[in-house]
């Protein structure tokens, strides 16, 4: 630990990755950690793929001795902004734990202009994040330039407690639909959806994903670059030596026609990525993978399935809501 500085009875620290990871264990509940994107597992694993030249700046604040707040930023020339990038963090935020908003992230502010930075850029953020609902107007209040721009949006489902609640949440049209792919989906062979979550299985089921994934679309194989691909399958490993990596497949005929990456944090399924072989196309495969899993998902009790960032047409298709996501620029220069 370095760089303690006092500011309104706040000390703020820079931490290693470590000090990170150690402070997600110790006060995971207690600071309210829920966001996927901003998980110690999640960040070290693109530092250690894309950190490149940029210099870490993980700062955490405390009061009185106990941890309100984390910020995981990172320094490139003189502007911080959330480790990670937006091509792999759908939404991050700073995390805090309840009723020490304006204080942490005041102090945060401060430290930062002290250190000589003079531009936090934050993005894409929802639009219930503290960073964006509370960070603006600290940061007015105390004299600096800020503008938010739109940033698309993400879309979730709440989900019930049965598979024909989930039904009954769609329009007529659409369960109509669903009902018919799934019935011709078991006419043309054995149908099978599986679930891949231990370390063990890793290898091999990527092997398979990604050969689903770039078939199903040409943009997808530009975009699995080596860098990617070893982010992805490092990713996998790692999240899934914790729990939270959920891949599923569906099988026709003991063929893999469909893929769904997944990761499974706070109650919510979050759909990462997903493919497809194009010779089952015709039955609709890709929307199914994604049906199944939401099954999966609500027979798993969960909470919520979270389809992250993109405006596709299947996502209100399957009765989601869209989630206003936006970028946050504050002048510290001034």
């Amino acid at each position: 630990m370095s760089m303690i500085q006092k500011e309104h009875a706040i000390k703020i620290q820079t931490e290693s990755f470590e000090d990170f990871k150690s402070y997600f264990l110790k006060e995971e509940f207690a600071l309210g950690w829920n966001c996927l994107f901003v998980l110690p597992v999640w960040l070290k694993t693109w530092w250690d793929v894309f950190g490149g030249n940029q210099d870490p700046e993980i700062l955490t604040g405390y009061r009185h001795g106990k941890l309100i707040g984390v910020a995981p930023l990172a320094v490139e020339e003189n502007t911080a902004r959330f480790i990670g990038g937006e091509n792999v963090c759908d939404y991050q935020d700073m995390i805090v734990a309840p009723n020490h908003n304006e204080e942490f992230l005041g102090a945060i502010l401060s430290h930062l202009k002290k250190r000589g930075i003079q531009s936090l850029e934050l993005g894409a953020l929802r639009s219930e994040s503290i960073s964006l609902t509370q960070l603006p107007d600290i940061a007015r209040r105390t004299g600096h330039t800020v503008t938010c721009d739109p940033a698309g949006i993400s879309s979730e489902i709440e989900l019930p407690g049965t598979w024909e609640s989930y039904l009954q949440m769609l329009g007529g049209k659409q369960r109509h639909e669903i009902r018919r792919k799934i019935r011709r989906l078991n006419e043309a062979g054995h149908v099978q959806f599986r679930i891949i979550k231990r370390p063990e299985e890793i290898s091999e089921h990527m092997d398979i994903f990604f050969s689903l994934f770039t078939a199903s679309r040409p943009d997808k194989s530009e975009f699995l670059t080596d860098p990617m691909l070893s982010f992805f399958l490092l990713l996998a490993r790692r999240m899934a030596k914790h729990g939270f990596f959920r891949m599923s497949f569906l099988d026709i005929d003991g063929v893999p026609a469909a893929g769904v990456m997944c990761f499974d944090y706070n109650h919510t399924i979050f759909l990462y990525n997903n493919g497809y072989d194009p010779r089952f196309g015709h039955l609709s495969v890709g929307l199914l993978s994604k049906v199944y899993s939401i099954r999966d998902s609500i027979e798993q009790k969960r909470l919520r399935y979270d389809l992250l960032k993109g405006n596709e047409v299947y996502k209100k298709r399957l009765g989601s809501t869209p989630v206003l996501l936006y970028r946050l620029k504050i002048d510290l220069d001034g």
